[in-house]
């Protein structure tokens, strides 16, 4: 127990250095000043080199190949250590304080690329965060597939050829709903006034709370492109706002809470450990869809948001709860995935999968992307794409150089759909909970079966022991074909 003492004293202090670096990146997107971004990129890149030296540190290897675990816990924090330790060693320092340098500053970059329509200056930007990934990947995957060797960063243990194959099972199912949706009769309305600022932040904060997310630990502030980050006793989350269109709002909101709830839900005796932060990127998604559409796009708490909407905006064009409720859940093509209906979104996710294992191969030049994007964009959606922000320009996530991670989102969308079987089996008043604003009871069933074990087990494992069976595409599917059959009658 000695040595792994000391191990977990050591990780302790790394996990510590983490979050400060985290804090560097929330901070570059939400309060500081444009003109320091290229220092900001040294500072990090800074924080990478020393953080890198812990996770290589001879002594960590030393540690792991003496410790003996004592339980269940110390198991688990020697096997996600080890993880870390063979994963950094692979990879030299110089190159992960490079891509800390260059992905800060394309953060920058892409934003105001995205924000001035401009292609053409983020191009060489993203061929270089391309370029640096490749390498890390390379020397990650020692010869094997590269684009694997950076899945495992947000999805340990599972690889491309397993997300084609739920993608393959997923595909057929939601493209012939979308078909039967976009050929019925039934329409519903679209907004069609302004919702000042003011009250969309007041609502907003509203629903963060009635999601249970705790601001004694955390905080909302805006940003271009909605995240949560940190872990433990500080979990912070950002929204945006736009004048006509409220829902942006309050579903970003919902669905940053999802991901900080998960990680204020984790046991507090995993704080500042490697267990303590959720476990992949695929169950954290799993817990901001599972808020923002099973809970929060449902027809009973939709009445709920309806009230509340009314009440702080008066009249604003919908009087019925139910046209509402479909209002919310309106079902249409469209060029933004984080706008996307559940029927279209993982077709959005599905496009970006095949799209970056292709730039991370080679197979698919940087300066090709955009006709790439439009020609598949046309092919999937059946609408042109007008301009790059609502193309490949519109997401954040290859400026900071995260390849691997958007089909996590679309195994989060499957992870929620066996939750929510779940939940609903174990919880049969649920609606009349929703229907009042209250999730307590529905939020609390995801802390005690999922949050609350943080990276105790490894990611499918921890969703078959909270639903009790193996994760598939069938829940979800049942799911949207009920809710939306009956939205639409099909």
């Amino acid at each position: 127990m000695a040595v792994y003492d000391d191990l977990m004293a050591f990780q302790r202090e790394t996990e510590a250095l983490a979050q400060v670096a985290g804090r560097l990146g929330w901070d570059q997107e939400t309060m500081m000043p444009r003109g320091a971004a290229e220092q900001r990129g040294e500072e990090l890149a800074a924080m990478e080199t020393v953080l890198h030296a812990r996770r290589t540190d001879a002594r960590v290897g030393d540690w792991l190949a003496d410790a003996a675990p004592a339980d269940e816990t110390a198991a688990a924090n020697l096997r996600e250590i080890r993880r870390s330790y063979e994963r950094n060693t692979k990879v030299p320092a110089t190159l992960a304080a490079e891509i800390a340098r260059v992905t800060s500053v394309a953060q920058g970059i892409w934003a105001e690329a995205r924000a001035a329509e401009d292609w053409d200056t983020f191009e060489p930007v993203l061929a270089n965060v391309i370029r640096l990934r490749q390498e890390e990947g390379q020397a990650l995957a020692g010869g094997g597939d590269v684009y694997d060797a950076l899945l495992q960063d947000y999805e340990p243990g599972t690889t491309a050829a397993e997300i084609e194959a739920m993608f393959t099972a997923l595909r057929p199912g939601l493209v012939a709903l979308r078909e039967k949706i976009l050929g019925a009769s039934i329409t519903y309305p679209e907004l069609d006034t302004e919702f000042p600022e003011a009250g969309q932040l007041q609502l907003s904060e509203e629903l963060a709370l009635a999601f249970g997310y705790d601001l004694s630990h955390g905080r909302i502030d805006k940003a271009v492109h909605p995240f949560s980050s940190g872990s433990g006793l500080d979990v912070r989350i950002t929204t945006r706002t736009s004048l006509r269109d409220p829902f942006n709002c309050f579903y970003s909101t919902i669905h940053e809470v999802g991901h900080a709830a998960y990680e204020q839900g984790i046991d507090r005796a995993h704080l500042l450990t490697p267990l303590g932060r959720g476990v992949s990127m695929g169950v954290h998604e799993s817990q901001s869809r599972i808020y923002e559409n099973q809970l929060g796009r449902s027809e009973p708490f939709c009445g709920f948001l309806h009230a509340r909407m009314e009440a702080v905006f008066g009249d604003f064009g919908i009087d019925d709860p139910r046209a509402f409720y479909g209002a919310v859940n309106r079902v249409a093509p469209g060029y933004i995935r984080t706008e996307a209906d559940e029927v279209h979104y993982n077709l959005h996710i599905m496009m970006r999968f095949d799209l970056e294992r292709a730039l991370i191969s080679g197979d698919l030049p940087v300066a090709d992307l955009p006709g790439a994007w439009n020609e598949r964009f046309t092919a999937d959606f059946g609408v042109a794409v007008d301009r790059p922000s609502n193309g490949c320009l519109q997401d954040v996530h290859w400026s900071v150089g995260l390849f691997g991670y958007f089909p996590t989102y679309s195994l989060g969308n499957v992870y929620a759909g066996c939750l929510h079987e779940a939940l609903r089996r174990d919880l049969p008043d649920l609606d009349a909970d929703l229907a009042e604003g209250h999730t307590g009871n529905a939020t609390s069933w995801l802390r005690d079966t999922l949050q609350r074990h943080g990276g105790l087990y490894e990611p499918r494992a921890l969703i078959a022991r909270a639903t009790g069976a193996e994760p598939s595409v069938e829940p979800l599917l049942a799911y949207l074909n009920g809710k939306f059959g009956a939205l639409y009658g099909v």
